[in-house]
């Protein structure tokens, strides 16, 4: 049973259901569908292995393994362009479990219903209780039920994409070695922006 996280409409998640067991049979993890509409429809699938670090092979193998399952299903009347992504440095979030991993870093949470007068809540994550993903806001530390949630991404910070590119130089993926060294400029900039 896939939540609305991972696919909020009926066909995303009848989509969910044809693709998951590929995808789940390869060694990943659905993270994410979506159906989008258009002159030319765009089915959007992000993956990632269970321990994170997809690459761009596995994309295209996930690929090519989906479009052959699809053509046989034959879900999507019309014709159709099939995207498979990883999830980026600023994820969505869309398992309980993303919630614990990403423990710590800075989040952007929004419910389907008001919840104190709000939908939005901007904040550090602190984990999870039960069904309950922990957030720790301007307010303090409050929980919010995760079947509530309508959105939930991980905030781009400096913070981690540090940690994320070391996580990948510890698994051997990034080879720094590759990099150009990128110089940063201190200076102060003077003057004010011309309208």
């Amino acid at each position: 049973m896939t939540n609305d996280l991972i696919a909020k409409t009926a066909i995303d998640r009848r989509m969910a259901e044809i693709v998951s067991p590929v995808i789940e049979d390869m060694g990943f993890e659905l993270v994410r569908i979506r159906l989008q509409g258009g002159n030319q429809p765009v089915l959007q699938i992000m993956a990632d292995k269970p321990d994170g670090g997809i690459e761009v092979d596995d994309c295209a193998d996930i690929s090519t393994a989906v479009s052959a399952v699809l053509d046989v299903e034959d879900p999507i009347v019309e014709a159709y362009t099939l995207e498979v992504s990883s999830p980026g440095i600023d994820r969505p979030l869309t398992r309980l479990k993303d919630f614990d991993n990403y423990n710590g870093y800075e989040a952007k949470l929004e419910t389907s219903e008001l919840i104190d007068g709000r939908r939005r809540f901007k904040g550090q994550l602190a984990g999870v209780e039960d069904d309950e993903v922990l957030i720790t806001i301007t307010e303090g530390t409050i929980g919010l039920k995760f079947d509530w949630l309508s959105d939930a991404k991980l905030v781009l910070t400096d913070e981690l994409i540090r940690d994320m590119l070391r996580a990948r130089k510890a698994a051997g993926v990034v080879d720094e070695n590759e990099f150009d060294l990128i110089e940063e400029d201190n200076t102060a900039e003077s003057g004010s922006e011309e309208n």
